[in-house]
């Protein structure tokens, strides 16, 4: 019975092992490799993403980018967040060291000199508490890797709202020029028809068409001019959406995009790398992966508190009844204690609290495979849809060619009395259809595009970690 005591003062005095479970990083099934990069003209090499907005080659986009990254206040928050996490850090940590703690006190007291000795007595008293609770089962080591991992994984939500602020800035940018182009080519359309309503009206009063022909160009001409205020209200919007990105007022910035200008050419080419690239490169990936370290951690801390405690308290001080005195050698106290709790009964409230957190583990575990599902779907889909809306852009350039011939035909042989005015109609309603569709396809490629680039990690480094400015 004594050997087995000893043994048991022995694992609680020197125990090296810290309580509940260790963690070991997930192995997610990746694919080899992403199976559309053919349709796309894109190779596996690993590609530089860092800054990838500025491949566009087009300055105002940058600006808007690096203007969003510092003003919006979901940065704002993810920093805040971030100082939250350093800061439980070091509270996590400074359980590992002793607590000291000084305190002095000047008393006196005056007796009554019919019950008492009717004397006046001063006492002055100097201490220095200490107290330090030994880490047996590892409670305050697990807390401490919660820590750490709380704020790696704040350091990576930060990256990810860099990641999704450019995304989402470009992408604003996008439609704003998207709408800017398309309501140009309305325009124009509605020039041509307007000229078209001016020869018929022409013909109408040299007595060479009906006036069916002019009721049909005017009809044609105002089914265009209703299209324009949906196309300015969908621009406002698309505005609208990027002054907040920018956190600009919306005047100053509709002053910035002018003169209008095309859509931002696409690069040449665009490496990609392998889906375990991406997995590395993802900064939400990082972030769930980090939470899960920290949920793990924290089952040994809810393990821990289920054994006993060990406290080492201590006092050393000077006590006088003059304070000349208390520097006298024989004015010195000191106390030391150890104190060793262990709990007997809690109504299982302890182990309830190793389930919950091994809970939230679990939780945390099933969200981190969600995000790793979500981020390979992300690029397969960014993928296809670049792939898809390329050969679309393709058909419609050469429609788009073929619309403006005809059209232009259309009128020259109507002017020659070659032709009915129907025919003039249709392909005049074609060539505006196709060019609108043509312009939405080539934002449609741009806006995957994007969209791609977000999710393969959008140039987040994670070697370089983030900072508060």
């Amino acid at each position: 019975m004594q050997k087995n005591k000893a043994a048991f003062l022995f694992a609680l005095l020197f125990a090296g092992c810290a309580a509940g479970p260790d963690y070991r990083p997930p192995a997610p099934s990746v694919p080899p490799e992403w199976s559309r990069l053919d349709e796309v003209g894109m190779s596996h090499a690993p590609g530089d993403l860092a800054r990838w907005w500025a491949s566009f080659g087009d300055p105002l986009l940058t600006a808007l980018v690096t203007e969003a990254e510092r003003a919006h206040p979901d940065l704002t928050l993810a920093l805040a967040k971030l100082r939250q996490a350093r800061a439980q850090r070091i509270v996590s940590g400074a359980a590992q060291w002793p607590e000291l703690s000084a305190a002095a006190s000047a008393n006196r007291s005056d007796t009554s000199s019919q019950t008492g000795s009717g004397l006046v007595r001063k006492l002055y008293r100097a201490e220095l508490d200490a107290s330090w609770e030994l880490d047996l089962f590892g409670a305050v080591r697990r807390s401490v890797e919660a820590a750490e991992a709380e704020v790696a994984s704040a350091q990576a939500n930060l990256a990810a709202t860099r990641v999704s602020l450019a995304a989402e800035t470009a992408a604003a940018y996008v439609d704003v020029r998207n709408f800017q182009n398309r309501l140009n080519i309305a325009r124009d359309n509605l020039a041509r028809q307007q000229d078209t309503l001016t020869l018929t009206e022409w013909r109408a009063r040299a007595g060479l068409v009906s006036s069916q022909d002019v009721e049909q160009a005017r009809a044609n001409v105002e089914q265009t001019r209703a299209q324009i205020p949906v196309l300015e209200q969908n621009l406002a919007a698309a505005e609208d959406r990027l002054a907040l990105l920018v956190a600009q007022p919306v005047a100053v910035l509709r002053a910035r995009l002018q003169p209008v200008r095309p859509l931002p050419p696409l690069p040449e080419h665009l490496a990609v790398g392998i889906p375990a690239d991406t997995l590395r490169q993802r900064p939400d990936v990082a972030a769930a992966e980090r939470a899960l370290a920290a949920a793990t951690a924290r089952v040994g801390v809810a393990e821990a508190a289920r054994w006993p405690r060990l406290v080492l308290s201590g006092t050393l001080g000077v006590e006088a009844f003059g304070a000349s005195a208390l520097a006298d050698p024989g004015s010195g106290f000191s106390t030391l204690l150890a104190q060793l709790t262990a709990p007997l009964f809690d109504a299982a409230k302890r182990r309830a609290q190793v389930e919950v957190q091994d809970a939230l583990r679990e939780q945390a575990e099933a969200q981190y495979r969600k995000t790793v599902l979500t981020a390979l779907s992300e690029v397969e889909d960014a993928l296809a849809a670049i792939a898809a809306a390329r050969r679309r852009e393709a058909s419609l350039a050469v429609a788009a060619e073929a619309a403006r011939n005809a059209a232009l035909l259309a009128r020259h042989r109507y002017q020659a009395g070659l032709i009915d005015f129907q025919s003039v109609l249709d392909t005049e309603r074609s060539q505006l259809g196709v060019e609108d569709a043509l312009a939405t396809a080539r934002a449609d490629r741009l806006s995957s595009l994007i969209r791609l680039y977000k999710a393969l990690g959008g140039g987040w480094n994670p070697s370089q970690q983030e900072n508060t400015p």
